[in-house]
Parts: structure tokens; sequence; C-alpha cells
């Protein structure tokens, strides 16, 4: 080989064809980086969306659990107008028979006021021993029933988040009215523990079973209606069945 075609070689221009890949790779990175950066600034742009739309929620629930609170406010302070306004009725009443069922009404109302006041007493707490609350609600709830209308809490104490107990004793305040309403004599309030490392509160009485019938899922009425949220809100199970000695009905909530 030649001086000059050994020069001629040495000095010939880059072949064309890597050129063209270098500026093709270079452009693609461009390419990519320039659509990495927009999706960077649409997710910049949701998230900021979804912090918005929480904060937004936040707002509302808070504006809400105030509302719920000033309402429970002036409900008491409007049931204790009412019993002051019939404690005075009853003082002045023309006879004595007549003062007597108006303070009997004042007595009730009071008792009214006190189960109401017992249901939001733990709103703010974290959590709380459950018998002892349903001892205490029981006791204020049994003031306002007849002599043989006695309910008793029965069973085992267990500390429950407040986020799971105080549905429940809406639960019991529901079934303890239902009780009243279409049961006889007794009633049994009971926490026991249940299989599956789950806890069962039922609530029983004397009365006339239920009819077989019985659909808990196609009852219409308003306090199966607010049972049966209750129980799903803290993922409960609801059952039916045969109050003590087979007599009566007995509703449990199974909760873990």
């Amino acid at each position: 080989m030649s001086i000059e075609h050994l020069t001629h070689s040495a000095t010939a221009p880059p072949n064309p064809s890597i050129e063209d890949a270098a500026r093709r790779t270079a452009a693609s990175y461009e390419t990519e980086l320039t659509e990495l950066r927009d999706a960077g600034i649409r997710l910049r742009e949701e998230i900021a969306h979804d912090e918005d739309l929480l904060r937004q929620k936040d707002e509302a629930i808070d504006q809400l659990d105030l509302l719920s609170r000033e309402s429970n406010h002036r409900l008491l302070n409007d049931l204790q107008i009412v019993v002051s306004l019939l404690s005075l009725q009853s003082r002045k009443a023309a006879d004595a028979e007549t003062g007597s069922q108006l303070a009997a009404a004042a007595s009730r109302i009071a008792m009214i006021a006190r189960v109401h006041k017992r249901l939001h007493y733990f709103d703010n707490v974290q959590s709380l021993p459950l018998k002892q609350y349903l001892e205490d609600f029981c006791r204020d709830f049994s003031m306002l029933l007849s002599a043989d209308r006695a309910i008793v809490v029965d069973g085992i104490e267990i500390n429950l988040p407040a986020t799971t107990a105080i549905p429940l004793s809406f639960i019991v305040n529901e079934l303890i009215t239902n009780a009243v309403k279409y049961g006889d004599g007794g009633i049994v309030v009971r926490l026991e523990p249940s299989p599956k490392n789950r806890y069962a509160l039922s609530v029983s009485n004397d009365g006339p079973a239920l009819p077989e019938s019985f659909d808990i899922a196609a009852s219409t009425g308003q306090g199966m209606t607010i049972i049966r949220s209750f129980v799903d809100r803290i993922g409960g199970e609801l059952r039916i069945g045969s109050g003590d000695n087979d007599r009566g009905a007995r509703f449990t909530v199974l909760f873990a």
C-alpha cells in the first residue's frame, strides 16, 4: 500500500451513517426528556388537585362535626327548657293529679335528655370500656321504663376504639327501643367473646318470639334500617334468634 493511499485513508470523513445514528439517539433522548417533564407536570397538577379535594373533604367533615355538636347542644338546651316549663306548670297546677302528671312528664323528658347526652358523651375520645359505658347508659334508660322492664347488662369488659363503641351504643339504643316496643318483661344486654377472635353484643327480651318469616335484610322499619347501617359501618354481622330459655327474641351483633 502506498503512502498516498494511507494519507487519504487517515483524513477521510467519518461514516455518515454513524453521525445520523448519533443525531437520532440525541433527538430521541430529548423527546423522552420532554415527555418525562410533561408527565411530571401533569403528575404534580394531579397531586395538587387531589390534595385540594382532601382539604375540602376535611373542611366539610369539620363543618359537619361542628354543626352536629351545635345541634346536640341546642337540642339538650331545648329539652332542658321544656323540663323547666313542665316543672313550673306542675307547681302551679290547679289540682294535685295534673301537677303529678306534669312532673312525671318533666322527669321523663329529663331522662330522655340524659340518654341522648350519654350517647354523645364519648364523641371525642379515642377508646372506652364498653361494658361500663353500657351499664351507665342502660341505667339511665331503665329510669324511663316501668318497674317490670329492668335492663340488665352482663358479660365481659373490653376496651374498644370510640369509632366502634359509639356505633355499638346507637345499635343498643335502637334494639332496646324495639324490645320495649314489641317485647315484654326484662331486657338483657350481654357482651361476650365469640369464635374467630370476635365479640358478640346481644339484646334479648322475654316477649313473643320473632315470626319465622322475619327477614333482617328485608325489614324496612326505620329502627332496623339504622341498626343495619351502624352494623355495616363497623364491619359487623347481625343475627337473630330466641332469647334466654328459648323465649322472646335476641338480636346479636358480631364484631371484631
